[in-house]
């Protein structure tokens, strides 16, 4: 049987994760040994096969609100390439949720939105229909946007820095527009990005987006080229995101991560209480190898 491990990282920022809870639950599951990864998280290396049930865990730790995953012992490592969705992932917001709050229409625009990251909607189609409510907005609204009410993800700079750090490469795609990819790229120092563009006659967007639009197949294709380009094989490469446009990636990285999903997104890994950070601990890493800002 193949050796893995169970990887449990909790979302309170408290300790939570001690060697007397850990060295517990690891007699209790007869596991080969335990690593504590961080005040949060641990890692134990099984070897029977066997699956845990949450309830052996809860009650050995203080809270209920811990993801549980199983890595391969060989895919326990830091891997060469991320590869990450910007919207609901690096960033907390959907900024074309945000942009319609501006023109009174936000109940309508979240409406589509959700239905097409569950996959109810062709992904194309409905990036058309809510870009064109958008027709005469000022460009100046998009700056204002940005500085008021786009914020980052919890961990998402210390995931960037750390895997920096220790030479991934790092790139962004998003189903989302040139104007906010181009910030938060800058900002978190990815390598390179791609997305959509939003139109514009030089003071306000046309309501139309650039064609070809980046969809569903798209992000596959991109995290594809990009290995071929770093000589980067699938199985290194961490890829992360949250909605149905991100499902060809996270099957094709030997690391797909479905962070906060929406509902029928489903990947080898999920992460669904704790925060960025989380992805460091799936690839091994210990907290103090974190670079912090």
């Amino acid at each position: 049987m193949m050796k893995e491990y169970l990887v449990l990282t909790a979302a309170r920022r408290k300790s939570i994760v001690s060697e007397e809870a850990c060295a517990a639950l690891a007699d209790e599951v007869g596991a080969v040994s335990f690593t504590i990864l961080g005040h949060n998280a641990a890692a134990f290396l099984l070897d029977n096969g066997a699956r845990l049930y949450r309830w052996q865990i809860r009650k050995h730790f203080s809270t209920g609100e811990m993801d549980v995953n199983y890595v391969l012992a060989a895919d326990f490592k830091p891997k060469k390439m991320l590869i990450a969705d910007m919207e609901s992932t690096i960033i907390k917001q959907e900024c074309l949720d945000e942009l319609a709050a501006y023109i009174g229409r936000h109940d309508e625009m979240v409406a589509i939105t959700k239905r097409a990251m569950r996959g109810e909607l062709d992904f194309e189609e409905a990036l058309r229909a809510r870009v064109a409510m958008l027709r005469n907005l000022p460009l100046n609204k998009l700056e204002e946007l940005y500085k008021k009410r786009i914020k980052l993800m919890k961990g998402a700079d210390v995931l960037l820095a750390t895997m920096k750090a220790h030479g991934a490469f790092c790139g962004l795609v998003s189903g989302g527009f040139e104007f906010f990819a181009e910030r938060i790229a800058a900002r978190l120092r990815f390598d390179a990005y791609q997305c959509n563009t939003l139109l514009d006659d030089g003071e306000k967007l046309i309501g139309k987006v650039g064609e070809p639009i980046l969809g569903r197949d798209a992000k596959g294709k991109i995290m594809q080229k990009w290995c071929e380009e770093k000589n980067i094989d699938a199985s290194e490469v961490l890829a992360v995101g949250d909605g149905a446009n991100d499902l060809a990636m996270l099957h094709m990285a030997g690391m797909g991560v479905a962070y906060h999903a929406k509902r029928g997104v489903r990947a080898g890994y999920h992460i669904a209480d704790s925060n960025l950070e989380a992805l460091l601990y799936l690839q091994g890493y210990t907290e103090d190898q974190f670079v912090r800002s």
